[in-house]
């Protein structure tokens, strides 16, 4: 009689074991960490922020995330995300959707493009800076779409235009 007293606790259990599972979603959004002993090489995407603490070959893509490479991080990649921040060694390009901060343990060889970019005093950087505010590099890119789309649709109307007058008047009544 006792055990069966017991079973009951365990079954009490089982919804807090469903909680639990969804509490991994809540962690998507967290932080995720390669670990000091950890080397992955290929390539890396997903929904949530990053830290580098071991070591990484091929390309980073968290667009919308921030990635941190710790001091004892190495990484021979492209990253590509919202913020980047590095302690550690980067090889690679950077490509920041807010913001490339190179901290003073930092040490990256390769470009940056990012509309801020930050060099702290100690660190060092070999490589290129292109800083284009993010409003300008909108409005370039629309005002490009809006020009191509006007230089490809009036010369068509206007010939068409022209076309269908030239005809109509040289028509005989």
């Amino acid at each position: 009689m006792w055990k069966k007293n017991e079973a009951r606790p365990y079954a009490h259990q089982a919804p807090t074991q469903q909680t639990s599972a969804s509490q991994p979603e809540k962690s998507r959004s967290g932080l995720a960490t390669i670990g000091p002993s950890i080397t992955i090489k290929g390539e890396l995407m997903g929904q949530e922020d990053l830290e580098v603490q071991g070591k990484v070959e091929g390309t980073i893509s968290l667009k919308k995330h921030r990635v941190l490479v710790s001091e004892s991080g190495r990484v021979k990649a492209d990253i590509h995300a919202k913020s980047i921040r590095v302690g550690g060694e980067v090889k690679g390009n950077l490509i920041g959707e807010d913001e490339v901060v190179i901290l003073h343990t930092g040490r990256v060889e390769g470009d940056i493009k990012a509309s801020r970019v930050t060099l702290e005093d100690g660190s060092k950087f070999k490589g290129s800076i292109d800083m284009e505010p993010k409003s300008e590099q909108k409005e370039s890119s629309v005002a490009a779409e809006t020009s191509t789309a006007k230089a490809t649709q009036s010369p068509e109307n206007g010939r068409l235009a022209n076309s269908s007058l030239s005809r109509g008047s040289s028509s005989p009544a």
